[in-house]
């Protein structure tokens, strides 16, 4: 059906009787992965899925802040495959035209399960008389099935075209975003974190083994990347800015390692030596290009007394003369409550930009640590641990966790589903940004190549968007090759030519 036949007068929402209608309610000013499951959610409790959109009269009513018309925000989710119809609520109430259609299902977000507005109470109370209100946001999950729906090529090239009609929305040109990558050698960026030594071993694979259900493999080789908070700091760097790479490392030859490849690509460092905490080493075995266990050699007791102490005296030499710190925290202990104190404490005196990036996949950590920064990269996962809530929408996560951190800018990452960037000072402006590599060949740098242009270009003067364009771009080159290596200037700027020029 053609989306502009989806969308319905309220005045004139009349129906089969033998319809079973869901209704979903929202502003849905934009389409991202969170109202996806919303609506796929609600779609299987009913036959015919209508969603309804809050006017333009309302949302101005409530101060919403910057948002697309209710014409285009009706045709916007008429375009979804999943979506019968489209309502824009404008004279009629909710409650009102819940009267007229009858719809047999309610299904509203998880927030409003505990706190509801009158009109949403209304609504629930009028939905009762012939249905029931269900509250959920739909399922979490951290991968996607896409590959399963499709072949590679076509669904990177949905993404790159939706990528195109983002920059073409916000007036993003080729021009302007390699202005922005130009202006990246005035840059000088402090990262302080973990470092991680990572070890990819190249198997063969045997079989399973005679004695005992085993897989056995036989080693062909091995290779060492820099990991952790290492990799960023290279990725800094290899983009043109000035970098200096602050870090605790085991007394062993890994840590030699590091300092060796960190000067060979010209950062500057200050890797403090605690012979209590080996240098954190994580070897992954792989057949091809298939990952088959990884095995990690940490220590993550937090630093003595004395390291912490001269962590803090480094900082505050330095302060004076840099742009922005980030901080790249693999919760292994590093980063501790007086360093961040610290940090945040030289920004004020020193107007520093901050931007905080934590990762808790395997370990136990809370983003919610990092206040007052003017970026924050957590995964939707890494949200939610934070918050204590598996539930709850995207929307309403991402809105609770800035407000909590008071962070300036977000980016809610969201694995295969890209990334969405939400900033603060804007009325919580918003845009999502797909992944432009469809099928990666290795995701365990994406995070870290992000983070890194994102920092490098917010400190280089570019806003929000402008940065998250130049992140999308990096992440996607990233992940197109195994193990973590620097990506250069020169290469981004390739890259985005070839997406955008």
């Amino acid at each position: 059906m053609n989306a502009y036949n989806k969308i319905i007068s309220a005045d004139n929402a009349t129906f089969n009787g033998n319809d079973d209608i869901v209704f979903c309610y929202g502003h849905f000013n934009l389409i991202h992965p969170g109202h996806l499951r919303y609506l796929q959610h609600a779609k299987t409790l009913a036959n015919k899925l209508i969603v309804v959109i809050r006017s333009d009269e309302e949302l101005d009513k409530d101060s919403f802040g910057q948002h697309f018309t209710e014409d285009e925000r009706a045709e916007s989710v008429a375009n979804l495959q999943i979506v019968d119809g489209v309502i824009i609520l404008n004279q009629l109430t909710l409650d009102k035209l819940i009267d007229i259609v009858k719809p047999s299902v309610l299904v509203l977000g998880k927030e409003f399960e505990q706190k509801q507005p009158k009109y949403i109470s209304s609504a629930i109370s009028a939905v009762r008389k012939q249905g029931k209100t269900v509250f959920h946001a739909g399922e979490a999950h951290y991968s996607t099935s896409n590959l399963l729906h499709g072949n590679v090529l076509d669904i990177e090239k949905t993404s790159v075209d939706s990528f195109k009609a983002i920059c073409k929305n916000h007036k993003l040109t080729l021009n302007t975003l390699q202005d922005r990558l130009n202006s990246f050698p005035n840059s000088k960026l402090l990262v302080i974190g973990d470092t991680i030594v990572d070890n990819y071993v190249a198997c063969d694979a045997i079989g399973m083994s005679a004695e005992a259900p085993v897989l056995v493999v036989k080693e062909l080789e091995n290779r060492e990347f820099l990991g952790g908070a290492a990799i960023v700091a290279s990725h800094v760097r290899a983009l043109g800015a000035q970098c200096h790479y602050i870090s605790v490392v085991g007394e062993d030859s890994s840590s030699r390692m590091v300092a060796k490849v960190l000067e060979e690509r010209g950062v500057s460092t200050d890797l403090l030596i605690d012979s209590s905490r080996p240098t954190t080493y994580k070897t992954r075995y792989m057949v091809e290009n298939q990952k088959l266990f990884r095995v990690s050699r940490i220590k993550d007791h937090k630093i003595s007394k004395n390291i912490e102490q001269e962590i803090i005296n480094k900082l505050n030499k330095l302060a004076p003369d840099i742009d922005g710190i980030m901080v790249s925290d693999f919760v292994y202990g590093v980063i501790t409550q007086s360093i961040l104190d610290t940090i945040s404490s030289l920004s004020k005196q020193y107007n520093i930009k901050l931007f905080g990036d934590l990762q808790c996949s395997s370990q136990v950590g809370k983003v919610t640590k990092f206040n007052g920064f003017d970026i924050i990269t957590p995964t939707e996962k890494e949200s939610r641990i934070a918050l204590d809530d598996n539930e709850s929408g995207i929307e309403w996560i991402a809105n609770k966790l800035i407000k909590d951190t008071n962070s300036k800018n977000m980016l809610m990452k969201l694995g295969p589903d890209g990334f969405i960037a939400y900033n603060n000072e804007k009325s919580m402006e918003r845009q999502n940004f797909p992944a432009l590599t469809v099928n990666p060949v290795d995701v365990t740098g994406a995070g870290d190549s992000l983070f890194a242009a994102m920092s490098v270009s917010l400190s280089s003067g570019a806003s929000l968007i402008e940065a998250s364009a130049i992140g999308t771009c990096m992440a996607s080159l990233a992940v197109q090759e195994v193990g973590n290596v620097p990506i250069t200037k020169s290469r981004l700027d390739s890259h985005i030519v070839d997406i955008l020029g």
